[in-house]
Formats: C-alpha cells, structure tokens, sequence
C-alpha cells in the first residue's frame, strides 16, 4: 500500500478533480469501438468507449468524438454522480478507483445504500469511513447479466481494488486499443 505522505490526507470530495490517467485507464479498460455492439449477451448497446445511452444498433462514432463524449459522461454524469452520495473524505487514488467503477456498473448501483437489516452496501463502508472494507467491497462487482462472474470484469475489480488501496495507479496509454465493428 502506498503509504500517505505526512502532507497527504483525505479531502473532502468536493475539492476533487479526476486525474487524466483515470479517464485513460477508463478508456483502456472500455477498449474502442467505432459502431454499436452489444457487450455481453443479455446488455444495452455500447459504442466509443462504453457509453451506453442513447445508442443503437447501427451507430457509428470516431476516436474524437468518442473520447469528448467520455469525458463528458465521466465528469458530468459519475463523477458528479459519486459526489452526491459519498460524504467522507477521501484519497484521491480513492475518488478514481469509485468513479472508474460508478462508470462500469452505473451512479445508482454505486450509490445504493444497503436495506435496513441488510449487510452494509458499498456506499454504506464509504460513508462509515470503512475504508479498507470498501476497497474490498468493489471486488463484489463482477457479475454481467444473469449474475455470471465474467473474466474481464474479476480482472478489472482486482485492479480498481489496488488503485483504491494506494497498490496502483491507473495505466498510462501506450495506444488505446480499437475493436472495429
């Protein structure tokens, strides 16, 4: 774990600024596509580097194009989004490992609190400044539709995790990688 820096503390979330690495390693977990497809059996169509509304079958899009619209949706939509719900402070390593996450399974699972009587959810070790428990916690998200534990995402969950522990940072981009449709 990266140990914090005597001058390192967690902040309040609302300072917090997405680094440009996160929106990267977003992009790089996504892949491109330029046309429409359905990621997994039983999803919504996707395009670009996952965006999800609005799109149909048939769309088409650019890298450019795909990349404002990403960053739109991941400042506009998650990570305004991982604002409203979170009340503690946090790391910055934190903040991008929650927001990459609110990307992949959406604002409302991220920021679903736990029923009463329920174990807590994710949103709920958060706020109780749980932390190590909800670093852990992002590791419960792997399942695509129909509760299947997919590959990919147990891939990027262990890595979300190491990036909200301090393990990792998020990859650099050497080249994005293009699926064409």
């Amino acid at each position: 774990m990266i140990n914090p820096s005597p001058t390192q503390v967690r902040s309040t979330i609302a300072v917090m600024v997405l680094a440009a690495s996160t929106l990267v390693g977003i992009a790089l977990h996504e892949s491109y596509q330029d046309e429409a497809y359905i990621p997994v059996p039983g999803d919504v169509p996707a395009i670009g580097f996952g965006s999800t509304a609005g799109v149909r079958m048939g769309d088409r899009t650019t890298p450019a194009r795909s990349l404002v619209r990403l960053l739109d949706e991941v400042e506009g939509i998650y990570a305004t989004g991982v604002k409203k719900c979170v009340t503690a402070p946090l790391y910055q390593y934190e903040y991008e490992a929650y927001v990459s996450l609110a990307y992949n399974i959406g604002v409302a699972a991220f920021c679903r609190k736990a029923k009463l009587g329920s174990p807590p959810n994710l949103i709920d070790l958060i706020n109780a400044e749980k932390y190590a428990e909800a670093c852990e916690r992002i590791e419960a998200f792997k399942y695509g539709p129909g509760r299947k534990v997919l590959p990919g995402l147990v891939k990027r969950r262990t890595e979300e995790r190491a990036i909200c522990e301090g393990k990792k940072s998020f990859p650099q981009a050497d080249g994005l990688s293009k699926k064409t449709g």
